[in-house]
């Protein structure tokens, strides 16, 4: 649980925060292109973002992870290749179109990249494609071609925001964060807003540093942060085909100690991680489920998903009403068919620091209720506000107000395994965004 948390009056308060956390590391440049085309599905103009996250050489240290969704994207196939790759030069973004199982998704997407790679003057396999957006339907091949000469043309060397800014979708806000180690820096940007359980990464995330890590420390340092931030996370229980986190180093600066860049890396992990789940989909609230006394992590990970994925917990969040019952009817809805030892009698659970399950027994009485009430009140976002035509439900803020959470704590009594998990609610702004997803 942080110690401090960042507050925001306003939208350009958050802009002026960002700005401090955008300065790009040594060796890379930025830069994206805007462009309308028509979908081969839907007979309807669309609007599609170019993003280009160039080295200014190419470098043999990089790594990546992607998604663990059986049906995996055409970017998520290539990027699986480029691995094996003995240098990388770029990666290329696209938003709206996610470019999973489309017919002829893979050359599309290798076509985009050589047409980029010539323009940069680098090797067609030294640039990464990756895409976000609606599944199934075709990249816009011929128009993504025209739009490139203008979005190399574009790159700048200063800062990560509009790269930040031009991979979001139904992102409310960009997401940036910042590191300073050693001679240099981590600075990582990340879109991510609904079907959020990454089991491994979230949607898409990269983090760019000037530190010369060498490529396999440079791999097993992006494995253990995502194991210790974004495999944490979750906002609607489903995982993307497109989930995607690179690491990349322009090895402009000697490397610091390990245990220090280590650090920084997962610094910046665990806040981005954050920061997707408190700007997911409808999210009034973030929830941390933090899970200790379990036979092993990996159960207090799944026992802390289980209560953070409840609909029941995530509506009664949302509604800021403190109906611990469905808290514990989670947990034991997990450890129940699971076939966990739990004794009821061991198990202690706290909300906001408040003691509402121990000995075997619920602890409530109508003052800790009131108290329950005004600490979900206090973490809340900003509060449910119906829409005028009683559909069309928007956020009356587009950025983050504080950094607060509704704090779940839970031992198990059986062992030494922890986990913090991050969740959020379930409101009405969810389901009609994504009812309303391609409308």
């Amino acid at each position: 649980m942080p110690s401090t948390h960042l507050t925001f009056e306003s939208r350009q308060a958050h802009r002026n925060w960002l700005e401090t956390q955008a300065p790009l590391p040594l060796g890379f440049r930025v830069g994206t292109t805007r462009f309308e085309f028509t979908p081969a599905e839907v007979a309807k103009t669309a609007r599609m973002t170019l993003t280009l996250l160039a080295l200014e050489e190419p470098t043999p240290s990089f790594a990546a992870m992607f998604t663990r969704n059986a049906f995996p994207g055409a970017p998520v196939i290539v990027g699986r290749k480029r691995l094996a790759e003995p240098r990388l030069a770029a990666i290329l973004v696209n938003n709206k179109i996610s470019n999973v199982c489309a017919p002829g998704g893979v050359e599309a997407a290798e076509e985009v990249a050589a047409a980029a790679a010539s323009l940069l003057g680098v090797g067609a396999r030294e640039v990464l494609p990756s895409s976000t957006g609606v599944i199934g339907w075709r990249l816009p091949v011929d128009p993504m071609r025209t739009a490139l000469p203008g979005l190399v043309a574009s790159l700048r060397p200063d800062s990560a925001l509009p790269a930040a800014e031009g991979i979001t979708t139904t992102d409310l806000y960009p997401k940036v964060r910042r590191a300073v180690v050693g001679q240099g820096s981590v600075v990582g940007i990340a879109k991510g807003a609904g079907m959020i359980e990454p089991n491994l990464a979230t949607m898409l995330v990269f983090l760019l540093t000037d530190l010369a890590v060498p490529r396999e420390e440079l791999r097993l340092a992006l494995a253990e942060a995502v194991e210790a931030s974004f495999a944490n996370i979750t906002v609607d229980s489903d995982t993307s085909t497109s989930d995607t986190v690179v690491l990349v180093s322009s090895m402009r600066h000697q490397a610091p100690e390990r245990r220090l860049f280590h650090e920084a890396l997962g610094r910046v992990c665990r806040d981005l991680a954050e920061d997707v789940v408190r700007n997911g989909e409808g999210v009034h609230h973030v929830v941390r489920v933090a899970v200790r006394g379990a036979p092993d992590d990996r159960v207090a990970r799944e026992a802390g998903k289980a209560v953070a994925n409840s609909p029941l917990v995530q509506c009664a969040v949302n509604g800021n009403d403190p109906n611990v019952g469905r808290l514990l009817a989670a947990l034991g809805k997990y450890a129940g068919p699971s076939g966990m030892a739990l004794d009821p009698e061991r198990v202690r659970v706290r909300m906001g620091g408040e003691p509402i399950f121990s000995g075997g027994a619920m602890r409530l009485d109508a003052k800790m209720e009131q108290r329950l009430h005004r600490q979900l009140k206090e973490a809340e976002l900003y509060a449910c506000v119906p829409p005028a035509d009683g559909l069309t439900f928007r956020p009356p803020v587009d950025f983050p107000r504080h950094e607060r959470a509704v704090e779940i704590e839970v031992d198990l009594g059986l062992g030494d395994g922890a986990c913090e998990v991050l969740g959020s609610d379930r409101s009405h702004e969810y389901i009609t965004e994504n009812a309303d997803y391609r409308s």
